[in-house]
């Protein structure tokens, strides 16, 4: 199965990045709606799945962009 993420350049990532953030930040001090939050949840978790460390632990290699420490 081919990533879904893997043609998104890392500016356009950051990007999205910045706007989970201030979903969370939005979301706490009630400005936004619930769908926010679900966003960001799920945002943030496709962020964490995609790193080499969690990769390695499912036994995948870890991705183009994945250093090695």
């Amino acid at each position: 199965m081919k990533d879904p993420f893997s043609s998104m350049d890392e500016s356009m990532k950051h990007f999205v990045d910045v706007v989970s953030v201030a979903a969370t930040v939005g979301t706490l001090i009630e400005m936004l709606p619930s769908i926010a939050a679900l966003f960001t949840i799920v945002w943030t978790g496709i962020r964490i799945y995609e790193t080499s460390t969690v990769q390695r632990l499912l036994g995948r290699k870890g991705g183009d962009d994945a250093v090695d420490q």
